[in-house]
């Protein structure tokens, strides 16, 4: 048998073959599908009405609520309303309803285990590939197509290689490493690929910053992120509740030494130094040096991308026994309900709110420009999400200027 990449692994047990090859076209047999309320019910519900049949196996589809979650209109209280209602009529057996954003409560629940062929409805979905599946985002039809048949097609990615030698400094997180990647390689740089990340400084990342990896490359513009799994994948699912015996087949999940990838970059992972993107673009990235001095009116630590447990961790040891500048202000999004209380129980939490830190809803909000807590014209924001496009998160930029958003990693 030819050597294979993770990803032509993952997707030749989908399509039920002893192997695949790059650029063919199969059809894989999806093990779980997840959608938020923005993306699923209201959207997917009409088209399979419409098509007169049910959702092909309800427990393999995992519904989130995220973004309009509070509901501050009755338009965010209608959605979440048939989102409920809906998922209850359908028999849907896994509704998170406010535990936090998607990407992050996915796995907290135990969803998702090497080996697994996943689509979510949401552009972050490449997240799951930190646990060895191959997860990738879809549009409303394509997942109404796979709630009624429990099948996808796609052409099979070639396999970029994006392997890191070495240890971090303590200052650098996941995030710096795909701020620097997008600045490298620019935001077609993954060309709708699979991206895989190995070497030795990715192995020493916990789970949530392999999320952060796999998340980002999105915007790095790959089909799907891949980490092999090892044993800090294993002890997270098992804290999260999956069976040792899903976890038996784990460790072999990963690329043979032989085989094939598009492209194959290595890098000294002591040289890399906090990275910040300027706007209006995560490309638009460079070494935070590059930008000292810059006048911020407000710090946002948020998102799937820069909220987790983690990411909280990160900020509460700077802020220690600091207090944010007079005109400041600090708004904490915690991704989770489950990270929000894991922080609060071990003080992380605390340290950011005696900062002057204000406590936000556990939701998409401000990073997907939904809600109240949205950014006004001419604020300088400093954000630990993964987009700071033009007007994202809140009124349009009236004027390219230093006042327009800036993006940094917490």
């Amino acid at each position: 048998m030819p050597a294979q990449t993770l990803a032509e692994k993952l997707i030749a047990r989908a399509a039920g073959r002893a192997h695949v090859t790059a650029g063919e076209t199969v059809v894989g047999k999806v093990d779980l599908a997840m959608s938020h309320d923005s993306s699923g019910p209201r959207r997917v519900a009409p088209m399979l009405d419409e098509l007169q049949v049910p959702v092909w196996d309800p427990s393999r589809y995992v519904i989130v609520t995220d973004h309009y979650v509070p509901a501050e209109t009755p338009e965010a209280q209608a959605i979440l309303q048939f989102t409920r209602d809906w998922s209850k009529q359908a028999g849907i057996a896994s509704l998170h309803d406010e535990e936090g954003i998607c990407h992050v409560v996915l796995p907290q629940k135990g969803h998702l285990k090497p080996g697994m062929f996943v689509v979510g409805g949401d552009s972050h979905s490449p997240t799951g590939g930190a646990f060895g599946c191959y997860m990738f985002g879809i549009g409303a039809t394509e997942m109404a197509g796979v709630l009624a048949t429990g099948r996808i097609w796609l052409n099979v990615p070639h396999t970029i290689l994006m392997e890191w030698d070495g240890r971090f400094q303590p200052a650098v997180s996941a995030k710096d490493v795909m701020l620097f990647l997008c600045g490298r390689f620019g935001m077609d740089g993954g060309k709708y690929q699979a991206v895989e990340y190995g070497g030795e400084a990715v192995r020493s990342l916990s789970m949530q910053e392999r999320m952060t990896l796999c998340n980002m490359t999105a915007e790095l513009g790959g089909q799907a992120g891949l980490v092999a799994p090892d044993q800090v994948t294993i002890d997270y699912l098992l804290q999260a509740g999956v069976r040792p015996e899903e976890l038996e087949s784990a460790r072999s999940w990963s690329s043979d030494a032989q085989a094939h990838f598009l492209e194959h970059h290595r890098f000294d992972a002591a040289e890399l130094t906090p990275q910040v993107a300027a706007p209006h673009s995560p490309a638009n990235a460079a070494p935070i040096a590059d930008l000292q001095g810059q006048p911020i009116d407000i710090a946002y630590i948020g998102a799937c991308t820069g909220a987790k447990l983690d990411d909280l961790r990160m900020a509460a040891r700077v802020l220690r026994g600091q207090r944010i500048a007079k005109g400041m202000r600090l708004m904490v999004a915690p991704a989770s309900r489950d990270d929000q209380e894991a922080a609060r129980k071990e003080g992380s939490l605390d340290i950011l709110l005696q900062a002057g830190g204000e406590l936000l809803p556990n939701a998409c909000g401000t990073c997907a420009g939904y809600g109240k807590f949205r950014f006004a014209e001419d604020t300088r924001v400093v954000s630990s999400t993964a987009r700071n496009f033009k007007g994202r998160m809140g009124a349009a930029i009236r004027r390219s200027s230093s006042l327009a958003p800036v993006q940094a990693p917490m």
